[in-house]
């Protein structure tokens, strides 16, 4: 063979497919890091740290999210959402205690991920997740009031916030008000009438154009405050030091914090998968937000999720891997290698002004009036909206949590029991309430609850049916489960004694519907005995509608009242 006619181990068509499957990436990579890097620098100014805390965050959440996530277009760094619920908790033990904070809910979310508790986003409610998104949003924007203003505000709440605002107004810095207000307009004119034609992030090109006017213009000799020298923290791996009653109190703010991650971060992953066909795990991505926080605490980051506005500039720019976050984690880190003392000449109101154009498009609440428009639980969204505003963030995120949990717990409480009667004609059960022409069966009375059986609800279910047996004079009670997945042991005994208490007063119970997990535990408990006159079960309501027809009556019953 000549050597002419031995092939190079890469051919040149070989090396323009890789770089064709390369150049998305790299394109969306950095673009991403120029949503990100203004990003970072606004949520450390929310959470009140420098920015090296939340740039560290970010390099940590975008290089561990490709090696637990599964979404190709997800960047874990720090949100609005996040940095806010971090200086609610600073503000009661100091950043120490935040740090500890995204630590804890690091752990959470590894244990929730071993658990396989992917469902935990479920409960948090749209109309609550609504509420506090927009009045979280609302409370941000009016902490960067005095940031424009150029003087200090010690309230931490909204309404003394714009009180002592408004009251401190002859002392406001002009040239700062001048500059953030500029750097607002500027922002809101870019953002919606060139952003088609830009090439860079609007935020980016503001906080440029702002660095550019300080060093040129000297603003820090004129009084306007300027972001400061940003010392390169290194990473060290150390848990803060904290008393005991502070670890306690972060240990109460953490399954909070959880839920809020990871409610935005899944609504964020979830919503690009559907777009884009793909498919994701949300027990993998509960591994992942787990890791990004627990190293984002242990080197003194900011909490990390999968914000939507990362995600989305991923996708826009044609990213097709995960392998675009870490390009978006080389780009930042060549970017605090070598743009640190630029960035140091920030002037904190164009910041300020930023970080308000970043969530101007959430002032108008379409989503809260959207909820109101659909009735049932939306009143949550103006109970959650009106804690945040009103008692601050950290207790906002407190209440939407728990107001999520028990509208949950009270949904399934309730004893809900539906009468069913027979449609002519047919073999179908209906709502009798709902359709007047489904008939009752003579002398059998067919029930079906409307949630799940367990231990809230059991009893109360049983002493409705009871109740409506007692009243209708039933020789036979016909019971369909077709609402529940498996019973809990409160549920089997609790159905065990209503059976009971109907064969004392001469009335048999049939169960319908009964699916394999409830069967099989019904049978465990000996409930379908037939020796000791155990409960019989069907697969249909039409079925046992004809086994209780065809039942003889018990002639040694008790008469009935």
């Amino acid at each position: 063979m000549k050597m002419s006619e031995i092939q190079p181990l890469t051919s040149p068509a070989s090396n323009d497919v890789a770089w064709a499957l390369w150049w998305p990436d790299l394109l969306a990579g950095i673009s991403v890091a120029g949503v990100l890097l203004p990003e970072a620098v606004a949520y450390a100014a929310i959470a009140g740290v420098q920015p090296m805390h939340a740039l560290l965050a970010t390099l940590v959440g975008l290089c561990l999210y490709p090696l637990f996530g599964t979404s190709r277009f997800a960047m874990v760094a720090p949100t609005s959402s996040a940095a806010a619920v971090f200086a609610s908790a600073a503000v009661i033990g100091g950043p120490a205690m935040g740090y500890a904070l995204v630590g804890l809910t690091g752990t959470l979310f590894l244990v929730a991920s071993a658990l396989r508790a992917g469902f935990l986003g479920a409960f948090i409610s749209r109309p609550v997740l609504r509420g506090f998104a927009w009045a979280l949003a609302l409370t941000i924007m009016i902490k960067q009031l005095p940031q424009i203003a150029g003087v200090p505000v010690q309230a931490s709440q909204t309404g003394p916030l714009l009180w002592a605002l408004m009251a401190d107004a002859a002392h406001w810095h002009r040239p700062s008000v001048a500059l953030g207000s500029a750097a607002l307009v500027l922002w809101l004119s870019l953002f919606h009438g060139l952003k088609r034609w830009l090439f860079l992030p609007t935020s980016l090109l503001v906080l440029g154009l702002g660095v550019v006017l300080s060093a040129t213009l000297g603003l820090g000799a004129q009084g306007v405050v300027l972001v400061g020298d940003i010392a390169w923290q290194p990473l060290a791996w150390s848990l803060p030091a904290l008393s005991t009653e502070h670890w306690l109190r972060a240990m109460e703010i953490a399954p909070a914090l959880l839920l809020i991650l990871f409610a935005e971060s899944w609504g964020s992953v979830r919503s690009l998968a559907l777009q884009s066909g793909d498919r994701v795990d949300a027990n993998h991505e509960l591994l992942a937000l787990g890791a990004a926080n627990l190293a984002s605490g242990l080197v003194q980051g900011l909490p990390v999720g999968a914000g939507f506005s990362a995600a989305s500039a991923s996708q826009a720019a044609g990213g097709r891997s995960k392998w675009s976050g870490v390009v978006a984690a080389l780009a930042l880190a060549l970017l605090l290698w070598q743009a640190r003392p630029w960035l140091a000449l920030l002037p904190v109101p164009v910041l300020a002004a930023v970080v308000i154009g970043i969530l101007s498009h959430n002032l108008w609440p379409r989503a809260v009036l959207y909820t109101l428009r659909l009735g049932g639980d939306a009143w949550l969204a103006l109970v959650a909206a009106a804690g945040v505003l009103l008692f601050g963030v950290l207790f906002g995120m407190l209440l939407a949590v728990t107001l999520s949990l028990l509208g949950a717990i009270r949904r399934f409480a309730q004893p809900l029991v539906t009468e069913l009667g027979l449609l002519p004609g047919t073999r179908d059960y209906l709502d009798r309430a709902r359709h007047p022409e489904a008939s009752a069966v003579e002398g059998t009375l067919i029930m079906r609850p409307e949630e799940p059986l367990f231990f809230a609800n059991a009893e109360q279910v049983f002493q409705r049916v009871h109740r409506r047996a007692d009243a209708t004079h039933a020789q036979v009670v016909v019971l369909s489960l077709e609402v529940c997945d498996d019973l809990d042991s409160t549920a089997v005994e609790a159905l065990a004694e209503f059976a009971a208490s109907l064969r004392q007063q001469g009335t048999a119970l049939l169960l319908a519907r009964v699916k394999d997990r409830p069967r099989a535990a019904l049978v465990r408990v000996g409930l379908t005995d037939a020796a000791s006159g155990g409960v019989a079960l069907f697969w249909s309501v039409d079925d046992a509608a004809k086994a209780a027809a065809e039942a003889p009556t018990t002639e040694s019953s008790p008469t009935r009242p």
